[in-house]
């Protein structure tokens, strides 16, 4: 099994991400993060933001799967929530005493706004720098990320290139390349395996030709995860606060611009799929269904060969 590169080389960080020929995951070790390492402990946290409402996620299992739900919506304030996941047992509780928490940072106006730490956390956003990895155009957004103890996110991809500070706790890495895609059963942009690191082979046979790259996030340490890598990260044997950086790797205009996550495909793919299901629409309407069969297989033989060429490509 593989493990993700590491690195205390800055200037081989900054290669990695221009290098469209390598791209590849890593750990930047040794680059000073700011005082947000010593700072951000649970009272300095709870005190800087205070009572702050933030909507969470909330879970009796420890692995949260996005696709069936596992878990609720909630809201508590900020100097709560903070509390609670430095806890393993809480007496106030929505769930249980024993319940998993886990917090994205959102815009104060979840339909407009965009992650932004010096926004919307203004009081805490001097305390974090970020490696010079991107240009200041194209930066997207920062999310702040909190979670208890233990706690496990489902796997999924980001359209995006994005940096992951790691400032209190550790965290586990399970990693993907892109072209496992075929092997993670992906449903949007999220695996339905959700038990990542003991996969029920029964139900998804195909994970074991998947190749896991695997890692540790400590303390300080700077996680690069490129754009349509999908990664599985957990949290180990204490609450985590990290910082998650997205920036726009390719020209601005690829990205959709009602998007204020940083998941949406991008708007060459959008329009390519849109006009595919209309001439697919046009075949149905047109001719009889033996016939639409008949092309839609071809189509699908065009688009294995299409795979296979450009997978080609990519290994030279």
């Amino acid at each position: 099994m593989p493990t993700i590169y590491e690195t205390d080389n800055l200037d081989e960080a900054i290669d990695i991400i221009q290098d469209e020929n390598k791209r590849y995951p890593f750990i930047l070790h040794k680059y000073d993060i700011g005082p947000c390492q010593e700072k951000w402990t649970s009272d300095y946290l709870a005190n800087k933001i205070g009572s702050k409402p933030v909507r969470i996620h909330v879970s009796q299992d420890s692995m949260m799967d996005f696709v069936r739900k596992n878990f609720t919506y909630e809201t508590l304030p900020f100097n709560k929530l903070i509390k609670r996941c430095e806890r393993t047992t809480n007496d106030e509780y929505f769930v249980s005493p024993d319940e998993h928490y886990y917090f994205r940072a959102l815009g104060d106006n979840q339909r407009t706004d965009i992650a932004n730490i010096e926004k919307h956390f203004p009081s805490i956003a001097n305390d974090i720098k970020y490696p010079p990895l991107f240009s200041t155009e194209q930066f997207f957004s920062s999310v702040l990320r909190i979670g208890s103890a233990n706690t496990q996110l489902w796997t999924h991809y980001d359209i995006m290139d994005n940096i992951l500070i790691q400032v209190q706790g550790s965290k586990r890495l399970i990693m993907f390349k892109p072209s496992d895609f075929d092997y993670l059963y992906i449903d949007g942009d999220k695996s339905l395996v959700n038990n990542i690191e003991e996969p029920d082979f029964e139900t998804y046979p195909l994970v074991r030709h998947a190749t896991y790259y695997t890692g540790t996030l400590q303390p300080g340490d700077c996680l690069f995860i490129p754009a349509l890598w999908f990664h599985n990260i957990k949290s180990l044997d204490s609450y985590a606060v990290s910082l998650n950086v997205f920036w726009r790797h390719l020209n601005i205009d690829f990205y959709e611009p009602k998007d204020l996550y940083g998941n949406k495909d991008l708007v060459p793919f959008s329009r390519a799929i849109g006009q595919l299901a209309k001439s697919l629409n046009e075949l149905d309407k047109q001719l009889p269904s033996v016939y639409t069969d008949f092309y839609a297989r071809r189509l699908r033989c065009y688009l294995n060969n299409y795979i296979q060429e450009n997978e080609k490509k990519l290994q030279q």
